[in-house]
């Protein structure tokens, strides 16, 4: 199994080799990087170059590492119990798979994603480790052990909001996503886009980079939020000179709503906008 990217997802040459590292050393690949970079995405288009299943278990802050492996349903079977129902004396009936236990199962070698690792508690990546390192967990209400037929390839992503146990992190493969330069966002934008006008395409990029450069900006806008102004640019048929115009009052780009998610950043700008007026008097 070797990942060579696809169509429709640009991957560096470093983000190419750290997948099939990660294959071949049968590790976890844990990949950082800021929102919006497409590590989610990744997991998708792996499964989709390798021809193998996805399961997708997306991290909440409730979320436990149990709950990865299986849960049972005691208050279930309390009730069935009592209105005498014949499935209590089977607790297998009560067990509900988890993500690993469905992957471990599986008759081929299938995709993993655990998204968003740092959003639960600072011990579930601890509670995953004996689990993902042998492949195999106990199930102590049916006695049984479960074993990956198939070593699943398991993709873990993290925003980085929080510091991760070293145990945790000396069994994955780590890769970091860099933002992607103006020729790399021009590729992507291609893939999205094909055969969008290359003066548009120029404009907005000098637009997008620009905002990600000025200093105080709380959240800068990402890849996927890009996207999302080309699309609108397009239906709204903003043309180039719309977004080259240096007109103190157009300082804040047209649909500024889908690159400045907050109203510091917009109030950035505004008060950017009135220097530079009171500036040109």
């Amino acid at each position: 199994m070797k990942f060579n990217g696809t169509k429709d997802y640009v991957a560096t040459d470093d983000l190419r080799i750290a997948v099939n590292a990660a294959i071949t050393l049968e590790r976890p690949l844990l990949i950082k990087g800021e929102p919006g970079t497409g590590k989610t995405v990744l997991a998708h288009e792996v499964a989709k170059a390798l021809k193998t299943p996805l399961l997708e278990w997306h991290i909440k802050s409730t979320t436990k590492a149990q709950q990865g492996l299986y849960e049972y349903d005691a208050v279930s079977r309390l009730r069935d119990s009592q209105l005498g129902d014949e499935r209590v004396h089977d607790i297998a009936n009560y067990i509900k798979r988890g993500k690993l236990w469905d992957a471990f199962t599986m008759s081929e070698r299938s995709i993993l994603l655990i998204d968003e690792i740092d959003k639960a508690d600072i011990e579930f990546p601890n509670d995953l480790l004996q689990e993902l390192d042998r492949m195999e967990f106990f199930v102590y209400e049916t006695g049984e052990t479960i074993q990956a037929r198939q070593r699943p390839i398991v993709i873990i992503t993290s925003n980085n909001e929080k510091e991760l146990p070293d145990a945790f992190l000396r069994r994955c493969f780590f890769h970091y996503i860099k933002f992607p330069d103006v020729d790399t966002m021009a590729e992507i934008v291609e893939v999205h886009f094909p055969g969008l006008k290359d003066r548009l395409v120029k404009e907005a990029l000098k637009v997008f980079y620009d905002i990600r450069d000025v200093p105080g900006v709380k959240k800068k806008p990402s890849t996927s939020e890009l996207l999302d102004w080309l699309k609108l640019l397009l239906n709204e048929d903003v043309s180039p000179q719309t977004l080259r115009e240096r007109d103190p009052k157009n300082l804040i780009p047209p649909l500024h709503g889908a690159l400045l998610k907050n109203e510091q950043d917009v109030d950035l700008f505004e008060r950017l906008a009135f220097m530079t007026r009171r500036e040109q008097r």
